[in-house]
């Protein structure tokens, strides 16, 4: 059962080689690519610029002075070009560098351009040529995390040859003329273009023989990290199977929380134990500590495991250069530093305590994704160096782990389960068994999953599992049988309880019913947590919960809601209103014709409201007619009210930028009069 449970949890990427299209398209308009100041003449720059116009584009190369880049620095790079550049290509992580690329997704964000950038890279595929850069990797770790969040605005990543010949370069040009469809995390070279994907890796049952490597420990353990949860829990399995001097670190040492508690139960299982005070970030201390530990001849250092690092998360937009910075150094220094200090040793094991976040993203974890895609790369470095070395991309640990009841529980309904820390522990023993460079360990409902992950953006990374394909199946399958004419409307008893209030009593009773779903789908007691006004991101949505929210109203209301309602209408109120919107045309022709709004002299009204509200501004803006209803709202175009009550007059005017600054409800609402009928 063990065994099952672990091969159950266990997946690996791998590259699959795309078919090539069979026409080309052109392109036109101006690309804009970005390139580190100095490295202009870098051969990927040439040669995709050229490429680009080869396909009838205009290639811009605009140089960044990464050290002084930020978002402001960006905004302004952009504004110096006119219009809206047909796309921008990055390569910015040229050099290393991961923050001047934030600062351009911050900066696009900012200035509202609505191009799609493409980050390209050379050398951070695993199956790259050569040498596998860990600072580069940390983009396809930073991307998968911008697709989330900024799905609107990520083209995606294209790994590249450090020199592409002409085929190549001719190839990235296909790649962001999009002829390869939804893929967005692709590796190019002169045979072709291959796709990243996500596999469950083969079972035990499926091995011959023994195990690669059989892992008995012994000699002394050196875990980072030793004192908190995962450290403890691994530093446990280490004492009781015969490692005879664990040297469990941390930032506080003896001083943590539990330590010595730790300390004592260790020492019990028949394990000598340093705790030390060592933080990983600072080289120094790090490099004096082993040395003191290869002083110390009579048990030298046989296994090594990394497993400090801080939590972290902030979406995209928000996050600073010192945060970043923080957040890379605690997984990123120790593990750079514990690489050279090892280089020359013969470890019995090497361990990285990596995440699914650096695997395939995670809302809010931008800094903590490109973290961990940092040391997966590193592992792939040491091992093509001789060197032994496991990166374990970690889903959640129960029993203590790094999440708390509460927290596991709401993963768990959003299909990310805690596993219990026996298997888990029993997991890494098999990577390092195994011999395995890269592993995912995650206990992953997909077909729980897998809807709020693509709810704003397929993914082709996870589009080959067979859960994944069996979900997106079903979920199609029911869509069609819902819309079918003779389909079962499970909420009429709703439209006909709404059919019998006024317009406000209306409002009232759909907020309820938003707050009532979005408290549930958060795992809160009582929708009073839920305010009306309150942005979907302070509350916690993510795109999982998303889709439970967006699901759970579509069963209540009987209404087939878009995927991207909540991103798309941020607040329950406006979600309250959408949905009203949606509902409105039902009310007002009922049975046979019948308004059922009859009395208000409003059935009219609703319907333009309904229609108003289920188009998007940037089409009201491409029609000519956003300037009419501006004109309307100020009073420029007439004035009239409903009924002769006047509930249609605008106390005040907007101007430019608080217009700007509305979502399409509240512009709506502001040009028919701000009335409680919509």
């Amino acid at each position: 059962r063990e065994q099952a449970a672990v091969d159950s949890w266990r997946y690996k990427v791998t590259w699959k080689p795309l078919t090539e299209p069979t026409r080309t398209d052109g392109l036109t308009g101006t690309w804009l690519a970005l390139v580190p100041a100095g490295l202009q003449d870098h051969p990927v720059v040439g040669s995709v610029v050229r490429a680009l116009e080869a396909r009838g584009a205009r290639g811009a190369v605009v140089p960044v002075a990464v050290a002084d880049a930020d978002r402001s620095v960006i905004a302004a790079l952009l504004a110096e070009h006119d219009g809206t550049p047909a796309g921008i290509v990055s390569f910015l992580g040229l050099d290393g560098s991961l923050w001047s690329t934030v600062a351009l997704l911050q900066g696009v964000v900012d200035t509202g351009v609505e191009a799609q950038v493409w980050s390209v890279t050379t050398g951070a595929a695993p199956e790259a040529d050569g040498e596998t850069d860990p600072a580069q990797a940390r983009l396809w770790g930073l991307g998968c995390v911008v697709a989330l969040e900024h799905p609107d605005r990520w083209g995606g990543l294209v790994e590249v040859p450090a020199d592409p010949d002409e085929r190549a370069a001719a190839l990235v040009a296909g790649v962001l003329a999009g002829e390869y469809g939804d893929e967005d995390q692709l590796a190019v070279r002169a045979s072709g273009v291959f796709g990243r994907r996500l596999h469950h890796a083969p079972p035990a049952s499926s091995e011959s023989g023994p195990r690669a490597r059989p892992w008995q420990p012994r000699g002394t353990a050196l875990v980072t990290g030793g004192t908190g949860a995962l450290g403890a829990h691994v530093a446990r399995w280490l004492a009781a199977n015969g490692a005879e001097h664990l040297v469990l670190t941390s930032r506080r040492g003896p001083d943590a929380p539990g330590a010595g508690e730790l300390a004592a139960e260790l020492t019990a299982l028949g394990a000598r134990v340093t705790v030390e005070a060592c933080d990983v970030t600072d080289r120094e201390q790090l490099t004096a500590l082993v040395r003191r530990l290869r002083s110390d001849g009579a048990t030298p250092v046989r296994a090594v495991l990394h497993a400090a690092g801080v939590a972290h998360a902030a979406p995209l937009a928000g996050l600073d250069r010192d945060e970043l910075r923080a957040v890379l150094a605690a997984k990123e220094t120790g593990a750079d530093v514990l690489d050279e200090l090892f280089a020359a040793d013969d470890l019995d094991a090497f361990v990285l305590f990596s995440s699914i976040a650096g695997v395939w993203g995670g809302g809010n974890q931008a800094a903590y994704a490109a973290a961990n895609a940092h040391l997966d790369a590193l592992a792939r470095r040491r091992r093509a160096r001789g060197l032994t070395a496991t990166s374990v991309s970690w889903g959640a640990w129960a029993d203590g782990g790094m999440v708390s009841d509460g927290v596991a529980d709401h993963l768990r309904r959003r299909g990310l389960a805690a596993m219990p820390k026996d298997l888990a522990v029993a997991a890494l023993r098999r990577a390092v068994e195994d011999d395995d460079t890269c592993v995912t360990v995650a206990d992953v409902d997909w077909g729980r999953f897998v809807e709020g992950f693509t709810a704003r953006r397929p993914s082709p990374l996870l589009g080959e599992l067979p859960e994944v394909r069996d979900a997106l199946a079903r979920a199609v399958a029911e869509a069609d049988a819902a819309n079918r004419p003779d389909a079962e409307q499970p909420a009429d008893a709703l439209r006909a309880r709404l059919a019998d209030l006024s317009a406000p009593e209306r409002e009232t009773l759909v907020l309820g019913l938003v707050r009532e779903q979005t408290s549930t789908a958060l795992g809160h007691d009582s929708p009073g947590a839920v305010k009306q006004n309150q942005p979907f991101k302070d509350l916690g949505i993510n795109s999982l919960t998303a889709l439970e929210l967006r699901n759970r109203l579509g069963a209540v209301t009987g209404l087939r809601l878009p995927g991207a309602l909540v991103f798309d209408h941020p607040t329950p109120l406006a979600v309250a209103r959408y949905v009203l919107a949606k509902l409105m045309p039902v009310l007002a022709t009922g049975p046979g014709g019948s308004d059922s709004a009859a009395g208000s002299g409003h059935g009219d009204e609703a319907a333009v409201r309904a229609a108003l509200a289920s188009v998007p501004l940037s089409r009201l803006r491409e029609a000519g007619l956003l300037d009419a209803l501006l004109r309307l709202a100020d009073g420029s175009g007439g004035s009239g009210g409903s009924g002769g009550n006047g509930a249609n007059e605008v106390d005040g005017g907007a101007d430019g930028s608080e217009i700007d600054d509305m979502d399409a409800e509240s512009l709506i609402e502001l040009a028919l009069g701000g009335g409680t009928n919509l």
